[in-house]
Formats: structure tokens, C-alpha cells, sequence
């Protein structure tokens, strides 16, 4: 038994454009170019059935709380984030979306097109209503907002500086992307003039109020800077991996104060949405990076577990088992022959062995996953909507 693990990253309506053959060995820029059109077709019905696709696949991987960043909001769409809590709610997981953003296209000189882009104006209006509407303070709370400027190369610094603000009125977290690869960091040098944690800095980002996806690219100082501010990271190892953008110094991050959560990311980047998965490739890209002594499976889970719960403001209520904790619980089965031998030590069999699925998933004490199955009836239902919808936005690229 662990706690139940936190997803502190992902994008759920990715999953509709899964394993997509134009992207699939495409580096960041190009991958996105591509999928931007795609994405541009998402509504209500999408969103809903994205997420509950989405957050049904996580809680069979132990996950009893999950982020989403969902940044695409294309005109006309309807109330996507309403959307995706309802799925949420129905499933019994506990959820920590972002009422995402893009306001820079590529006319003005960001990366996606005008059709999934935003006013600023609009943006910020939409981002307090969510937060008014949705956003719960309680201890225990099954639903909060972060506000969440997708990235550098899709929103103005005006926009950075301004959610930042936002945040601190309304008193809820701040999320972005950051330092993914090295065209992150070249984007930034030829558009801000300084790298990436500087603009963190200069837009009033490097706050224990934010938590930021990727940082694969920060040299040492950065990662003291990072530390000191006490700022959260989202590792997301398969993304990272398949994207060719690199291996993000988690070792360095923790020990400089940062607090690191994992990250399945959207599901047209690492496609398989497993938080026992992650753990396994963290604890693995620790250990090529820093040494074999220092990705172990014990830091893996702490990651999985108390550093997300850091990342969203959260310790001592989830990612842990704790008098006062909410009492999120992930069962493993630990036996079969992919455990014969593995009698010394449980921690290091459990990630190393691989159970890959949870046995049971408890969320706020009620059973989601039982026996390794989805506890919900509707699991039918929803994948044939879900293929129906996949079908219709993947038919965009091809032109039926």
C-alpha cells in the first residue's frame, strides 16, 4: 500500500490525438505545429470525455489526484473547464485543473495559429470566474484552480506578469510551462534577450506559488535560484524522453529546495497516461544522470507522492499517509512470477518488478479502481464516445 500518487502535469484532451503518425517523431516546435490544428476542433463533449478517458486510465495506475493543463480554448468552444470537472467529479478523482491560456500567435510572433488563441482581456476575465465558480479552500478539497499561461512562445510577458498578479489576489497557484529543451531556451534568448528563469523572475514567476512543467534545461545557478524560491517542478520523464528534449536534473533540484512532482503529460506526447510508469523512468533517467546511488526507488515514490503534493500546496492533505492526511491509497499487488525473489525490500520490487496497475485506487474513501478494474459503469460508454470524437479531430489533417 502507498499513497495515492499525484499527477501534477498533463494535458487530457491530448489523448484524442494519441499515437498520431504525422507528430510521432516530431522534436516540440514541429510536434505542436502539427497538432494545433486538430486541437482547434475541441468542445465541450471533447473535453468532457478526453478527461474522463484520461483520469480513468490514471487512477488504474495508482493516481488518486491529477492536474490538467488545458490551454487550448478555441472560439465558440463552450465552457471546456466545467467540462472537464464534471468527468472528474463523476469518476470520484480529486482534481487540480488550470484554466490554461494562449494569447501570442503566430502573427505575433508566437508558435500557434489565431484559432486557439485568446484576448488578454478575456483570458484574465476567465480566469477569475473559474476560480469564483470552482475553486474549493476546504481541507479535503476535490477541486481547485491554478491559473496557467501555457508558455513562453504562446503568451505576451504582459500576460505572465498579469496572471502572476491575478494569482496572488485571488490567493490560487500559478503553473507553465518552462525550460523544456533547447528551443525553449533559443526562443527565449532571441525574443526576451535573457534565459528562462530570468523571465521567470522578471514576470514574478519564481514564487513557492508556482509550479512549472519540464525544466529540463537549467544550468547549476539556475537551479540554486530555483531551490531558493522554493518553486515546484513537474517532471515528466517519458514526454521528455520521446520529445528528445532531455533529462531534467531532479537530483539537483531536490536537493536545492525545489519541490519535484511527476508528470504523465499530454497523452500525444508520452501517450501511455501511467503515474507507475513515470515513477519507474524517473527513478531510471535519476540514475543515468546522477549515479545509480541516487535515483532509488524510495526517492521515486517521494516524488510521486509528497513532491506533487508540494507542487500543488498540498503536503501533509495528500501524498501521504499521515493522521490529518485525506487518506488517498494506492493497493499494489506484489506477487506472480514478475516478483519471484523479491522478498528484501518492497519498495525497490514494487518499481522495479512492476505491478504497472494498481489492485485497488481509494479516493476520499471511495473505491475508484477495485480488483483492477474501473469501479464506474459507464467505462464502455465513454470509450466509444471517446473513439468517435478521436475520429472526427484526427479527420482534420487528412482532410475529410
Amino acid at each position: 500500500m502507498t499513497p495515492g500518487l499525484v499527477n501534477t502535469h498533463h494535458h487530457l484532451y491530448q489523448n484524442l490525438t494519441r499515437a498520431f503518425p504525422p507528430m510521432t517523431n516530431a522534436a516540440l516546435f514541429g510536434w505542436l505545429k502539427t497538432l494545433y490544428p486538430l486541437w482547434s476542433t475541441l468542445d465541450e463533449e471533447a473535453a468532457h470525455v478526453s478527461a474522463w478517458v484520461g483520469l480513468a486510465e490514471l487512477a488504474l495506475s495508482g493516481c488518486t489526484t491529477s492536474t490538467d493543463h488545458l490551454y487550448v480554448h478555441p472560439a465558440g468552444a463552450g465552457d471546456l473547464l466545467s467540462a472537464e470537472i464534471a468527468a472528474a467529479r463523476d469518476l470520484g478523482v480529486r482534481f487540480h485543473p488550470t484554466r490554461g491560456s494562449m494569447s501570442l500567435s503566430v502573427k505575433d510572433g508566437g508558435l500557434p495559429p489565431d484559432s486557439v488563441v485568446q484576448d488578454h482581456d478575456v483570458i484574465l476575465d476567465e480566469s477569475k470566474r473559474a476560480v469564483e465558480r470552482h475553486h474549493d479552500r476546504s481541507h479535503g478539497a476535490m477541486v481547485r484552480i491554478a491559473l496557467a499561461p501555457c508558455s513562453p512562445f504562446s503568451v505576451t510577458k504582459q500576460l505572465m506578469i498579469d496572471s502572476a498578479r491575478l494569482a496572488e489576489d485571488l490567493d490560487v497557484r500559478l503553473h507553465t510551462h518552462f525550460a523544456e529543451n533547447a528551443e525553449d531556451d533559443d526562443y527565449s534568448l532571441a525574443t526576451f534577450g535573457c534565459r528562462p528563469t530570468d523571465y521567470l523572475e522578471e514576470t514574478g514567476w519564481c514564487t513557492d506559488r508556482a509550479w512549472v512543467a519540464h525544466c529540463v534545461m537549467p544550468n547549476a545557478d539556475e537551479v540554486r535560484r530555483l531551490g531558493r524560491a522554493r518553486i515546484g517542478v513537474a517532471h515528466c520523464p517519458s514526454s521528455n524522453m520521446i520529445l528528445s528534449s532531455g533529462i531534467s536534473p531532479v537530483v539537483d533540484l531536490r536537493a536545492a529546495g525545489v519541490h519535484v512532482g511527476l508528470g504523465v503529460d499530454g497523452s500525444s506526447s508520452a501517450d501511455s497516461a501511467s503515474l507507475w510508469l513515470e515513477a519507474r523512468q524517473a527513478m531510471l533517467l535519476a540514475k543515468l544522470r546522477s549515479g545509480a546511488d541516487r535515483g532509488t526507488a524510495r526517492m521515486a515514490l517521494e516524488v510521486a507522492t509528497r513532491g506533487g503534493a508540494g507542487c500543488l500546496g498540498r503536503i501533509g492533505e495528500i501524498g501521504e499517509l499521515s493522521v490529518g492526511a485525506v487518506g488517498d491509497i494506492a493497493v499494489w499487488s506484489l506477487s506472480g512470477p514478475s516478483f519471484a525473489g523479491a522478498i528484501a525490500d518492497p519498495v525497490e520490487a514494487w518499481l522495479r518488478c512492476g505491478p504497472v496497475a494498481a489492485e485497488h485506487t481509494i479516493v476520499h474513501g471511495r473505491q475508484v479502481v477495485r480488483n483492477g478494474q474501473l469501479v464506474s459503469s459507464r467505462v464502455d460508454e465513454m470509450l466509444v464516445a471517446h473513439r468517435r470524437i478521436a475520429a472526427r479531430m484526427q479527420s482534420v489533417a487528412i482532410g475529410h
